[in-house]
């Protein structure tokens, strides 16, 4: 279970403002403007929700009816940068590992590959345009030994809590000289609480199960499978335009909360220039 004070994010914020003040980032003013803040904060009512923690598989089938009609952030970051790699390989056989419904399927069907969709959730399955679709988890792929010619995963290892047999997998289905192409949701931006939210039943709150992997995590595991990094990019959103603090973010009662505007200065400081994606290219060789 995961207690969640909203004034325990809102301080948060501001801590990781005022450290970025404290190493010479922000002046006298923005300190004092910071402090002030967190008197108002503390002195705020805010009723706090325990969330429950949900796995990829239930999390994900609970999305599944929504997932596309929703706004997702992650998507103008990463999609141009995917792009650019996946117009540099010739078709040929794919995978689309943890697929969902079809994003990364979908590029990959518009530039000729023949794709293999993949998914734990047959909910989300059930949303993919793949012509085959195979239930299946990233640790023990549905797919033969050196069987594919590109591997694509999106917004997946941060559920999984050892990216060593995805890797290993991953590795595994592909031809030698194949391309694993990766978009992932950045180790700081988890730290920030970019970490999915679902209605589960009784309309009680729940977060999908994250795991916060360090960039370091993915290179040694992708060296131990025998992948070479042809690139890594990690996608900065565009800055957030100054704007006034809103005192209500809706009522306490109703989760997730919109908390962010409430600091706005201070995660315009904390996070301005910060990652909020990773998207890697490897190859086999």
């Amino acid at each position: 279970m995961i207690h969640e004070d909203p004034r325990a994010y809102l301080l948060g914020m501001e801590g990781a403002a005022l450290l970025r003040a404290f190493t010479g980032h922000h002046d006298r003013e923005f300190v004092r403007a910071r402090l002030a803040e967190v008197r108002r904060i503390l002195d705020t009512p805010m009723d706090p929700v325990d969330v429950e923690r949900a796995g990829a598989v239930e999390g994900y089938g609970l999305w599944a009816a929504s997932y596309d009609g929703e706004d997702n952030g992650a998507f103008p970051l990463d999609t141009p940068v995917l792009t650019e790699v996946l117009d540099g390989i010739a078709p040929g056989p794919a995978l689309d590992a943890a697929a969902g419904t079809g994003r990364l399927t979908r590029l990959l069907l518009d530039r000729g590959h023949r794709v293999t969709a993949v998914d734990s959730s047959p909910d989300m399955l059930g949303h993919n345009p793949a012509d085959d679709t195979r239930v299946g988890d990233l640790r023990a792929l549905p797919v033969g030994d050196a069987e594919v010619d590109v591997v694509v995963c999106g917004l997946a290892l941060t559920h999984v809590p050892d990216l060593d047999p995805v890797f290993a997998e991953f590795a595994r289905v592909l031809r030698p000289g194949g391309h694993l192409v990766l978009s992932e949701v950045h180790p700081d931006a988890v730290a920030r609480g970019s970490v999915p939210t679902v209605r589960g039943r009784g309309n009680r709150p729940m977060r999908l199960v994250t795991h916060e992997h360090l960039l370091g995590d993915y290179l040694r595991a992708a060296l131990a499978a025998g992948l070479e990094l042809r690139r890594f990019t990690e996608p900065v959103p565009p800055p957030a335009p100054p704007r006034e603090a809103s005192t209500d973010p809706g009522p306490w009662d109703v989760w997730p909360w919109s908390l962010a505007a409430m600091v706005p200065e201070a995660t315009r400081a904390a996070t301005g220039g910060r990652p909020a994606m990773l998207v890697a290219h490897w190859r086999r060789g």
